[in-house]
């Protein structure tokens, strides 16, 4: 006998009543508007404490956020990104290569792009050596501002300032300066012999920074230089946009202090203590976008005991033509040879 209580059980599940159905919907809708507020909420939030840290760090504040620091490090890899298509757009407009210096137009500087900069090392104790260049190959007044405009080449003596600043030294180079308007002061290097290697990294900073050039020369002023065989040998160059050219060489690698040529880091060039291949110091040429890639990575680049292998170091780990040119081998004269020792 069935009794009472199930007689009134019904069979099957119970519908859903359309009331609960509709409570559902709204609840998550509600839900979905309480979420996507919190998240505009966050990201307001986030907009505000950027333009805050912008705000105080233009006010000079000392501390660097870990995305202050993630910014500063997404520029430079921009900047070498930009370089690097700058490099390619630097082959292809070679290929129409017509005989003659660039006549583009840089975007800070007016005028025609030079063909070479030439910075020749100087210090405050070399006066006579830059007097016998003036006297020999480099003049001053309107016939250096010729060669310039003319050849597309510009030379200056390149030099830095004196440990105490505004001395003697300083002041004997300012006014000579003022005379001859051919020395480049690199106001923020002190000048001594041990810092050349740093000196010259400067220098190609610079002059990229500065000079617009498809082309940019080291040379010591003990050298003689020959303006119009450079510039017929660089004409020859114009289809390498990533080009070292030099009196290539080699040479061994002297670990005691007591040695002329002594290298405190001989230890690295491994135990046939030999230099890699580079250019000898006298003279030697690299593309602008090489200059422009010591300008970049200035702070990073390491410097040995000389110039030479400094350059050599910072060139052998790219995608570089080495070029072995026998016309800049300054230590003896060949037939239409570039330079030559004073």
């Amino acid at each position: 006998m069935q009794s009472r209580g199930s007689a009134h059980r019904l069979p099957g599940p119970v519908a859903r009543s359309p009331i609960s159905t509709v409570m559902l919907a709204m609840f998550a809708t509600m839900a979905s508007f309480y979420v996507a507020g919190r998240l505009w909420q966050d990201a307001q939030n986030r907009v505000y404490l950027i333009k805050e840290l912008d705000r105080r760090s233009g006010q000079g504040q000392s501390a660097i956020s870990v995305d202050d620091t993630l910014k500063v490090v997404a520029c430079r890899h921009q900047h070498k990104k930009l370089t690097s298509l700058e490099m390619d757009l630097a082959a292809a407009r070679h290929d129409g290569f017509s005989g003659k210096y660039s006549s583009e137009i840089n975007g800070t500087h007016s005028g025609k792009r030079l063909l070479a900069v030439v910075g020749i090392m100087t210090g405050f104790d070399r006066k006579n050596y830059r007097d016998a260049i003036r006297k020999s190959w480099l003049p001053t007044g309107a016939t250096l501002k010729n060669i310039e405009e003319e050849k597309g080449i510009l030379v200056r003596f390149v030099i830095g300032r004196s440990a105490n600043r505004g001395d003697s030294f300083d002041r004997a180079i300012d006014d000579e300066n003022k005379y001859t308007k051919d020395i480049l002061v690199l106001d923020n290097h002190i000048e001594a012999p041990e810092e050349r290697p740093k000196k010259t990294k400067l220098f190609f900073a610079h002059a990229s920074d500065t000079l617009d050039a498809e082309f940019y020369a080291k040379v010591n002023d003990d050298i003689y230089v020959n303006i119009d065989a450079l510039g017929a040998m660089l004409a020859t160059h114009w289809d390498k946009p990533r080009v070292y050219i030099g009196c290539m060489k080699s040479g061994e690698v002297f670990s005691e202090s007591s040695q002329k040529w002594y290298e405190p880091d001989w230890w690295k060039f491994g135990d046939g203590k030999s230099y890699f291949r580079h250019a000898s110091g006298e003279m030697l040429v690299i593309s602008r976008a090489l200059a422009q890639f010591i300008s970049i990575n200035r702070s990073f680049l390491r410097t040995y005991a000389h110039d030479d292998v400094s350059i050599g170091s910072w060139m052998i780990g790219l995608d570089v033509k080495h070029v072995n040119e026998g016309k800049l081998c300054c230590s003896s004269w060949t037939s239409g040879a570039v330079c030559t020792a004073l």
